[in-house]
C-alpha cells in the first residue's frame, strides 16, 4: 500500500522521556537514546534493530507503545539526508500549508486590474477579501458550513459566470426573489428606487451615451436602462459602482450564491500601474475600508 511505503520510524528525545514515564526501565531507555535520530524507513528494520541491541527481548515487549510513538509519514528524511537542505524544505512547506490555509479559510489577497469599481476601488488597488464572511469553505466544494446571508450593498468576489477561471469583484443590488429595473441610471427594487451613494456616472461617457442612443436605437446595450428582471432563487444581481464602465449583471445575468468566495474588505497597497517603479503610489488609499 502506498501508505505503508510512506511510513518511517525515528527516536527522538521527547519520546524517550515519554517511554520512561511508560515503565521502561533505565536500561530500555538508554539503549533506546542510543538510536535518537537515526530514520528507519520500515517495520521490520526497525524491530530487527531492536532485537538485536541487548535489551532487545525487553524493548519487544513494548514494541505497541514504541512503534505507535516513533511512527510518522511524509518525512523528509527519508528523501533528503542533508539536514540544511531539509530544514529549509520544512520551513518552506510549512508556510505554503499556513498560507494555503489562511488564504481558503480566512483572508485573501486581490490585486484590481480593472476600473469596474471605480471609485472604490481603483486599478491597482490591493484589497484583503475575508472568505469567512458568508460561511467556512469546504476545499474543492460550493459548499460552506455555517452560511451567512449575503445583503445588499456588500462587494463580493466570485468566479465569472462565463469563464470560472476568472475572479471578479462587484457589488450586490438584488437578491433572490427581487426584481430589479434601470430607468435612465436609476434603479428600482421591487418599483421602489434605490439610494446609491457609491455609484458613479462619468459625465463624459454619459454624453457620448447620449449621442449613441440616437443611433443604436433597439440596439442600445443595457448601460442605464435595464429590466425589469427577477433575481431567481439562490441567486443575485450584481453591478459594478462604475455604471458606465463594467461588464456585470446586465450582460451576462445573475451570480449562483454558492459560488461567491468572499467579501472585500480593505484596500492594503495601491500603485497606479501606468507611473512606473518610481511614482504612482497612492499611499492615502492604504488600509482604506470598502464601503
Amino acid at each position: 500500500m502506498l501508505l505503508d511505503s510512506l511510513k518511517t520510524y525515528k527516536i527522538s528525545r521527547k519520546q524517550l522521556a515519554i517511554f520512561q514515564k511508560k515503565g521502561l526501565t533505565e536500561e530500555c531507555v538508554k539503549n533506546l537514546a542510543s538510536l535518537e535520530d537515526q530514520l528507519f524507513v520500515s517495520k521490520d528494520s526497525f524491530l530487527t534493530k531492536l532485537q538485536s541491541m541487548p535489551e532487545g527481548n525487553e524493548l519487544l515487549k513494548h514494541q505497541a507503545l514504541i512503534l505507535g510513538k516513533t511512527l510518522s509519514y511524509f518525512r523528509l528524511d527519508k528523501w533528503i539526508s542533508n539536514k540544511v537542505i531539509r530544514e529549509w524544505t520544512e520551513a518552506l512547506v510549512f508556510a505554503l500549508v499556513v498560507a494555503t490555509i489562511v488564504r481558503t479559510f480566512l483572508f485573501a489577497p486581490f490585486k484590481i486590474p480593472s476600473g469596474s469599481m471605480y471609485p472604490t476601488i481603483n486599478i491597482g488597488d490591493h484589497i484583503f477579501a475575508t472568505m469567512f464572511s458568508y460561511g467556512a469553505p469546504i476545499p474543492f466544494t460550493d459548499i460552506k458550513l455555517f452560511p451567512q446571508p449575503i445583503e445588499r450593498g456588500d462587494i463580493v468576489i466570485f468566479p465569472y459566470p462565463r469563464d470560472p477561471s476568472i475572479d471578479y469583484i462587484k457589488r450586490v443590488v438584488a437578491l433572490a426573489g427581487e426584481t430589479v429595473q434601470i430607468i435612465e441610471d436609476q434603479i428600482y427594487i421591487n418599483g421602489t428606487a434605490l439610494k446609491e451613494p457609491y455609484a458613479y456616472y462619468d459625465p463624459q461617457k454619459q454624453h457620448m451615451i447620449e449621442q449613441f442612443k440616437l443611433t443604436a436605437g433597439e440596439n442600445m446595450p443595457p448601460i442605464n436602462n435595464f429590466g425589469p428582471v427577477t433575481v431567481p432563487a439562490g441567486h443575485i444581481f450584481t453591478l459594478g459602482d462604475n455604471r458606465y464602465n463594467s461588464a456585470d449583471g446586465r450582460y451576462w445575468g445573475f451570480v449562483d450564491i454558492k459560488t461567491v468566495k468572499g467579501q472585500g474588505q480593505l484596500v492594503y497597497w495601491s500603485h497606479d500601474p501606468e507611473a512606473g517603479l518610481f511614482g504612482g503610489y497612492r499611499l492615502e488609499r492604504l488600509f482604506q475600508r470598502l464601503k
